[in-house]
């Protein structure tokens, strides 16, 4: 079942009794869980925030909205794997499949959400990683934090390594590859680190200067080396998308010191031989 409700509260109500009021169709449980799990949407002094507690009191006027899909509401989340914890911001292994942050649908499944439950502090979002990639991604825990993170990347001044396994024997030593990506500037460099003869694929490291949608898939695809599990750029094979962000280092604004982040050897899925 997949339902759109959508109401501006004539009366004072609780968020419950508002929607249960507006759809029948669905139980109070129901409702309670997709609130719960991000689904709920209201607008408070300008702003359109998730509503998860349903016992909230709301004034005429505002305007609510639940999109519940049962499907997405089912998901069972993954677990992600916190990684260091710097106050201020965390460092979190993203698993394969996970969104960085949920959609209107709901974000129990996303790693922001869940890192908000871990932490039990205030969560914001810094970068993004494709879903279908694993690997390393910080989260902040404050607008000023989240700001200063944000500028690293955005300023190009954040050190970004990936391991990528593609199709076919590649030969490449820091490659240059300076395609732009819809119409903006992307630049990536990428080094063969081993060759498989025998399953005719290679394990290559990609290093990107920019951030664009889906950057490094697109250009290993137009270099004839699609990322193996790739589905959008390549071809589907029934295995996650090999890609995984490994390191990450850069000069930490809020202690002034050279940090350094490599995923540890048991969730490095795409080490050498």
């Amino acid at each position: 079942m997949r339902t759109t409700i959508d109401i501006t509260l004539k009366q004072a109500s609780k968020a419950i009794d508002a929607l249960s009021e507006a759809s029948p169709g669905l139980s109070r449980q129901k409702i309670k869980d997709a609130m719960a799990k991000g689904a709920c949407w209201w607008t408070h002094k300008g702003k359109r925030l998730r509503l998860r507690r349903a016992t909230k009191q709301l004034k005429p006027g505002v305007r609510l909205q639940l999109f519940y899909d049962e499907k997405v509401l089912a998901r069972k989340p993954e677990n992600p794997v916190l990684l260091a914890d710097l106050e201020r911001y965390t460092v979190w292994f993203k698993p394969h499949g996970m969104l960085a942050q949920g959609s209107q649908w709901g974000d129990h499944c996303s790693l922001l959400r869940l890192a908000e439950v871990r932490v039990g502090r205030p969560c914001h979002l810094v970068h993004r990683l494709d879903a279908d990639a694993a690997g390393l991604m910080l989260i902040a825990h404050d607008p000023k934090a989240a700001g200063a993170l944000s500028q690293l990347f955005s300023g190009r001044t954040m050190t970004k390594h990936y391991k990528a396994r593609v199709t076919g024997l590649m030969d490449a030593q820091n490659q240059l590859v300076d395609a732009p990506v819809e119409g903006k500037p992307a630049v990536s460099r990428v080094s063969t680190l081993e060759k498989n003869a025998l399953e005719q694929t290679s394990l290559v490291q990609v290093s990107i200067e920019t951030g664009r949608k889906h950057q490094i898939r697109r250009h290993l695809a137009a270099l004839g080396h699609p990322i193996i599990g790739d589905r959008l750029y390549g071809r589907a094979a029934g295995v996650p998308l090999k890609l995984l962000a490994f390191h990450l280092e850069f000069d930490c604004p809020m202690n002034n010191r050279k940090m350094v982040f490599e995923l540890p050897t048991e969730l490095n899925t795409l080490r050498q031989n």
